[in-house]
């Protein structure tokens, strides 16, 4: 159960994310906040605190103010995500490329530094992929796996924070979509690039390692892309959503 504080951040955080208070507004004050939760000064004070780490807002003497989204730290991208029904289409597709550039980064890095052991490990972690019979939880498992040891075996450790700050924001906000994902999952054409990653990857080819990489990448994005048709056709067609429409 959210504490106080806790509920207060979370609604001041959703009122500048929709618009209500925009850059530079300046917010309501400790007191006017305190009344409107009904709760004392210090959890509005511990609110505000967590609206400063997000980078949304600057408190100041005399008041708070809300920061440009553009400055805000990259914890946000969690709070976006978990707006609606469905997390934004367009900000998911510019996760996901920044996500695959985050991955190319590193598988390259990997292509390059790698020992011959560790090459070898890389391509076992692949061969289940390439044989393509596996299902589709097994499939996710083993992408997410191998996408693990590219970064591991980069040794960018920059590359590392990012994409697991990312990705703990990113997963638990596409489970609603991930039943009509997996409708939509194409293994035969993933396996294809897989192929061509392990030829890459055994012969130490940078842009076969690349043109593998980009084309599983493209293919996750279209894949995506239509789970959100699917799923936004599927909510439509709800009874809820029906009622929602008439009220």
């Amino acid at each position: 159960m959210a504490s106080k504080h806790e509920e207060i951040a979370e609604q001041l955080i959703e009122e500048i994310l929709s618009g209500r208070y925009r850059a530079t507004d300046r917010l309501p004050s400790e007191r006017d906040l305190a009344a409107r939760f009904q709760v004392n000064r210090g959890a509005v004070r511990e609110a505000m605190k967590r609206l400063e780490q997000l980078g949304l807002a600057a408190v100041q003497p005399g008041g708070a103010r809300v920061q440009a989204l553009e400055d805000s730290s990259l914890d946000v991208v969690g709070h976006l995500l978990q707006r609606g029904s469905l997390p934004d289409a367009e900000l998911v597709d510019a996760i996901l490329e920044v996500l695959n550039a985050l991955v190319r980064v590193a598988a390259e890095g990997a292509l390059v530094n790698a020992t011959e052991e560790q090459l070898q490990a890389l391509r076992r972690l692949v061969a289940p992929l390439v044989a393509g019979n596996l299902d589709v939880d097994s499939h996710q498992a083993a992408r997410l796996e191998l996408m693990g040891a590219f970064m591991e075996t980069s040794g960018n450790l920059v590359c590392r924070l990012i994409a697991r700050a990312l990705l703990e924001q990113f997963a638990p906000r596409m489970e609603p979509l991930r039943p009509f994902a997996d409708e939509e999952l194409d293994i035969p054409a993933y396996t294809a690039y897989y192929q061509q990653l392990d030829a890459a990857i055994a012969n130490r080819n940078v842009d076969a390692l690349n043109l593998a990489l980009k084309g599983f990448s493209d293919l996750n994005r279209e894949t995506i892309m239509r789970a959100f048709l699917a799923a936004k056709i599927a909510e439509q067609q709800s009874p809820q959503y029906a009622e929602a429409a008439l009220s």
